[in-house]
């Protein structure tokens, strides 16, 4: 019997506008089963899914890094893993530095940074429908005193987030984790900040074995998340090597693949 569902979002949950149809909300409140978002994204992007599904259980966000749930609109977070301060000046340092033109920004619990509001800031802002906080000052921008969860940049050529990547990598700090997510993003979180690691932490609270979970997907940040479970379920548009380590393949998520995979894959395990 399923007893928790882990589900990814953008690509996933959510149809290409960034929304959860109401036909999807119908099949996935309709079958009863506990659901958890398990989403790169930050808590404030999260929330509109949230509400629309009445969701009231631990919730993952930052890959990983913030545990929470949301009680009247509020996020309480239940465990977090910020990235060391030390880490994020030196992260946004060096990357302002070798790649001036791409888009820079950051998060902390409860709000979206950035220096200027770039193509890539405008793209960010279509997708979540979420309006960033600009920090006026580039000292200030570089060297934040809150606490950060996520470095994220956004860059459209394939050669320079390849080539962006490698460098971030190259900087040897091993207590950031450094992610592609979907085309276009590059994420930094704390090396702690895994979607298993969100998975892991609910399933030992509520005492669940893999074949009580299921978790659907798209991208290569859910491959951890498919580790943690009997039952990985791929959306249609997944990439080759997401739907290669699937149990089943649902819909294509602009047809509400989660809602129908639950119903013909879950209902009668």
């Amino acid at each position: 019997m399923i007893k928790r569902i882990f589900s990814d979002m953008d690509g996933t949950l959510l149809d290409n506008t960034g929304a959860v149809s109401e036909e999807n909300v119908s099949l996935i409140k309709s079958a009863g089963i506990p659901m958890t978002l398990v989403s790169a994204r930050a808590p404030m992007e999260m929330m509109a899914a949230i509400e629309k599904l009445d969701l009231t259980g631990a919730q993952v966000g930052f890959n990983g890094g913030l545990i929470y749930r949301v009680d009247n609109g509020r996020v309480l977070p239940i465990h977090s893993q910020p990235i060391a301060k030390k880490d994020v000046h030196t992260l946004l340092g060096a990357i302002h530095e070798k790649f001036p033109e791409i888009s820079l920004s950051y998060y902390d619990l409860h709000k979206w940074y950035c220096h200027e509001i770039d193509k890539g800031i405008l793209f960010e802002q279509k997708v979540t429908q979420q309006k960033p906080t600009r920090t006026m000052l580039l000292s200030h921008f570089l060297k934040p005193k809150k606490e950060i969860y996520k470095l994220m940049m956004i860059v459209f050529d394939e050669k320079t987030l390849t080539n962006l990547q490698e460098f971030v990598l190259s900087l040897g700090i091993d207590t950031v984790a450094v992610q592609q997510s979907g085309k276009h993003y590059l994420e930094i979180t704390h090396t702690a900040a895994k979607k298993s690691a969100g998975i892991d932490y609910i399933m030992q609270k509520e005492a669940l074995s893999e074949g009580e979970t299921a978790a659907f997907g798209d991208g290569h940040n859910d491959l951890s998340m498919f580790e943690r479970t009997s039952f990985p379920i791929a959306m249609a548009n997944a990439s080759p090597d997401v739907i290669a380590q699937a149990k089943f393949i649902t819909l294509v998520n602009q047809c509400n693949g989660v809602g129908y995979g639950i119903h013909k894959f879950l209902r009668n395990v």
